[in-house]
This record gives C-alpha cells, structure tokens and sequence, in this order.
C-alpha cells in the first residue's frame, strides 16, 4: 500500500513538471509571435509606404541621400524579406535577409549623421527583436546558437 502511494506522489509530481515545461513552451510562443508581430507590421508599414510614395517616406527617403526612384526596389525587397520571415519554414532566411537590409538603413543614417539612439540604432532594435523571436520560437535557431 505504502508502495503505490510513492507512485502515485511521483507520478504526479511528473505531470506537474509536464504542465509547467508545456506552459512555458506556451507563454514562449506567444511572445515569440508578438515579437514577430511587431517586426512584420513596421516592415509591412515601411514597404507599403514606400510603394505607395508616401509624402513622409519620399521626404525622409530623399534626405538620406536617395533618389525617388529607389524607393521601389526598397519597398519590394523589405517586403519580400517580411514575407520569407513571416512563413515558418524561410522565417530563418527571411530573417537574414531583413539583417541586411537594416544594416544597408544604419549606414544610411551614419552616413547622414543621424543620432545615435534614436535612429542609428534603430534598426539594431529591429534586428534583435527579428533574431530573438526566431529564437524562442525555433529549436533549430536554439540549437545554432
């Protein structure tokens, strides 16, 4: 009798550990989607705005030293790197390829002598939050880094 109540206790014991690692693995998915989130709707927010020539965006994209005509190569190649991030299986790729673009938008605000926090750096922000979303959310992104 004393024996089965030891299983018992044990067993239980292992579901609680269960439950706890599968709500974890829950509430890391669902900042990994947020996370994701706010990263696809700028990208989504700056590739529309530029394809649709957007008075700010044409005014902000011509005092960084490009001409009008580039911003729809931009606006196409930010949104085809949103959209490879945004599916599951080329969200890595995706995701490499918005890093690159977000460098190319850094040098572009050094080159102006922009500030550093504000508008430097932002890109940076984007680009981690790209990266540890993919993180929490991928095992294969876990297991390379």
């Amino acid at each position: 009798m004393m024996k089965a109540g030891l299983e018992m206790e044990t067993s239980t014991a292992g579901e609680a550990k269960g439950i706890a690692k599968r709500r974890g693995a829950g509430a890391r998915l669902w900042m990994a989607r947020i996370m994701s989130a706010l990263v696809i709707l700028f990208m989504l927010f700056d590739g529309i705005g530029k394809l649709a020539a957007l008075a700010p965006v044409v005014d902000s994209t011509l005092a960084l030293g490009y001409s009008q005509k580039h911003m729809l190569v931009m606006g196409i190649l930010g949104l085809l790197a949103t959209v490879l991030y945004a599916i599951p299986r080329t969200s890595i790729v995706g995701a490499l390829l918005l890093t690159g673009f977000w460098g190319g938008a850094m040098a572009a605000q050094v080159r102006v002598d922009a500030p550093l926090i504000a508008s430097i750096l932002f890109p940076v922000y984007l680009a981690v939050l790209c990266w540890a979303a993919l993180w929490l959310r991928d095992e294969r992104v876990r297991k390379l880094l």
